[in-house]
């Protein structure tokens, strides 16, 4: 009887951790990237850049008490880093009739319930030849959230290209079964991207009938914005608790990545999920924790998971994927899958425009011809020599 007083204690905790979770006020703004462009006058660069706050709140208005920035600079080879570059910044305030210069002082700033403000940031560089030194901006926004849920310090990472250009340059990779890949070397991308237009630039005139386009998961993810500084992440003690029930090299090992899926999931379904995993991991049977709390928890890349400057954000899984490829299919007029892949010979496949060509990628994917580091070629196609 204490045994079954202790296990409906316990499963009572739980669901009430999981209703805190949910209902537990907190902040409902969201920062959104709109489009950047750059331009050159008197010997002077400036790069314009477009964004949104907007308030997904039905009932409560929040207020932005403060906001900056800081921009990281990247030269185009292997991301490298660089500094001390000189600029003058630049934040605006607009709607549709008024724009506002606020002078590097932000105003604290209503955002009523269901609605929106726009900012443009003008970044302006005195070097005419500053797109052959860099290539790309990382531009960070430093931002407080101020509401009914007291106050929250958020921070949000944005890749602005300086050199975006769709260059096609193709690396033939031989593969088994009378098939070849076709690696597309691409620009780093970023959630400026739209995930149909870009691929779409980099592969016209270049599929060709037959061909079967395969894009890795994480990528998709980037562009669709599915990535979060650690710092955003408000991790609890079940979070500290349930990471170290997985390997170091999990990215559910750290508390901000047990976090964010907990976020997603619930402590609940994660506790059980993982008590159900280790049961039947003592009779053999191996990766009962990852289908019971779905795809989320297997695609989470914590920080280092990924190329510079993502290497310290968590990237989650992309979302809408078979639109993705059933879209992307019928512009390109070829199969499309999206799919997971890594150095030791594991395929996923998330989803596809067919599925009758999922046991064939799953095949011959299992020697990653895109790679899993700096090789910039997450777009792929499968070709047959015949």
């Amino acid at each position: 009887m204490l045994i079954l007083n202790i296990i409906f204690i316990f499963i009572f905790l739980l669901i009430c951790s999981d209703l805190c979770i949910n209902y537990f006020p907190k902040t409902n703004l969201v920062l959104v990237p709109i489009d950047y462009k750059s331009r050159e006058e008197n010997n002077i660069i400036e790069v314009v850049i477009d964004l949104k706050i907007i308030n997904k709140s039905n009932s409560k208005e929040t207020m932005v008490s403060n906001l900056n920035l800081d921009v990281d600079f990247f030269r185009g080879k292997n991301n490298q880093y660089l500094k001390d570059l000189d600029y003058e910044e630049s934040i605006y305030i607009y709607t549709e009739s008024t724009k506002k210069n606020i002078n590097n002082y932000w105003p604290t700033t209503i955002i009523q319930a269901k609605s929106e403000v726009f900012i443009q940031v003008i970044l302006k560089f005195k070097n005419s030849d500053l797109k052959n030194k860099i290539k790309y901006l990382w531009l960070k926004v430093f931002w407080e959230n101020y509401g009914h849920f007291g106050i929250t310090k958020k921070q949000d990472g944005l890749l602005v290209n300086l050199n975006r250009h769709n260059k096609k340059e193709l690396i033939e990779i031989p593969l088994k079964l009378g098939y070849k890949a076709i690696a597309v070397k691409t620009d780093l991308f970023g959630s400026f991207d739209n995930p149909i237009e870009t691929v779409m630039d980099y592969c016209n005139n270049v599929t060709r009938e037959k061909d079967i386009l395969t894009i890795g998961e994480t990528p998709l993810a980037i562009m669709q914005g599915r990535y979060v500084a650690p710092q955003n992440l408000e991790y609890n003690i079940f979070s500290k608790i349930l990471c170290y029930f997985f390997h170091p090299t999990s990215s559910l090992a750290t508390a901000c990545g047990m976090q964010l899926l907990i976020d997603k999931i619930g402590v609940t379904r994660i506790t059980f999920s993982l008590i159900l995993g280790f049961l039947f991991k003592c009779i053999g049977i191996k990766g009962v924790f990852y289908r019971l709390t779905g795809f989320e928890s297997s695609l989470i890349d914590d920080i280092s998971g990924t190329v510079v400057p993502y290497d310290k954000s968590i990237v989650m899984g992309p979302i809408n994927t078979k639109l993705f490829c059933d879209k992307l299919s019928k512009q390109l007029e070829v199969e499309v899958a999206v799919v997971d892949v890594n150095d030791l010979g594991g395929v996923k496949i998330l989803a596809s425009s067919n599925n009758s060509i999922n046991n064939i990628l799953k095949e011959i994917l299992k020697v990653n011809p895109a790679g899993n580091s700096d090789e910039k070629t997450p777009i792929v196609l499968i070709r047959n020599n015949n």
